[in-house]
């Protein structure tokens, strides 16, 4: 991967690697918009895109990357088990759920998480069955998604889990900052991803942010980009825009300064603008 990947990578606590910064394809149409917009990303230099069962792309994901010409081992691919519908036999319906995954996008999953932590009664039972996909290397790693710290110590305390989340992949931007989850991830090596690091383009316009931008030569949605990686994070910018995919991965010749982070964090005031299943019990 490192000869292909025109950014970091960052390892993994099972020792396989990730690109510092991932392509999403959430809420992007199945068919033409999806395939067009990873196409046009591996194009620009992504290695690393994000999908999901629920997203209804998973096909076309794996059509634009095989399609691409770029060797299969240069990409990272993850996907996510959906959780909400179920029927109360989680360890066998998520790996019939990961099967129809890796049916669609017919190659392995490089990362593949549990979307939400719902169903409190069967969320190590999904855990039990991502490992055990990880053991037969249909799957390389594996890790959650929106999980709190007290989903997180259920499965690292469960005698029936013996494999560490390697990512826990969560809502992230200046707007909306995890301090109690980034101190445990941090603690216990997990790798922590940014979705809507753009916070949804809501706060592009916010006095702070054009001022470093303009200090930076950059624009509003790099700066926000390059906060995440700066404090830790993988971010997953979303855009089907020919000039926006380019934009968002023109973050790696600049860094921002120990002051410009403090401002930057300043501005946290709790603004969701996903769902935040993190605080389900």
């Amino acid at each position: 991967m490192s000869e292909t990947c025109k950014c970091r990578l960052q390892t993994l606590n099972d020792g396989n690697v990730i690109p510092q910064i991932g392509f999403g394809v959430c809420q992007l149409s199945p068919g033409e918009e999806t395939y067009q917009a990873v196409s046009r990303a591996l194009v620009v230099g992504y290695r690393n895109i994000d999908t999901a069962s629920i997203y209804g792309n998973e096909a076309d994901v794996g059509r634009a990357v095989r399609d691409s010409g770029i060797p299969r081992e240069s990409i990272f691919i993850t996907s996510k088990l959906w959780t909400i519908p179920m029927e109360t036999d989680g360890y066998n319906y998520a790996l019939r759920e990961a099967e129809a995954s890796l049916r669609r996008l017919q190659t392995y999953i490089d990362l593949y998480l549990i979307h939400s932590p719902h169903h409190p009664l069967e969320r190590v039972n999904f855990w039990r069955a991502l490992e055990l996909l990880k053991k037969s290397d249909k799957v390389r790693s594996i890790g959650v998604s929106n999980f709190g710290v007290h989903h997180l110590q259920e499965l690292l305390q469960s005698s029936e889990c013996s494999i560490l989340p390697a990512v826990n992949q969560i809502e992230f931007h200046p707007f909306f900052q995890r301090y109690e989850i980034e101190e445990f991830c941090k603690l216990n090596q997990i790798q922590l991803q940014a979705w809507a690091p753009l916070a949804r383009a809501k706060k592009l316009d916010h006095p702070v942010l054009k001022h470093i931008a303009d200090y930076h030569g950059k624009t509003a949605a790099q700066v926000l980009i390059r906060f995440s990686i700066d404090k830790g994070y993988v971010p997953l910018p979303r855009t089907s825009r020919k000039e926006k995919i380019r934009e968002n991965f023109e973050v790696f010749d600049f860094t921002l300064s120990e002051a410009e982070l403090e401002a930057l964090d300043d501005l946290d005031e709790r603004l969701i603008v996903g769902w935040d299943p993190v605080k389900l019990q």
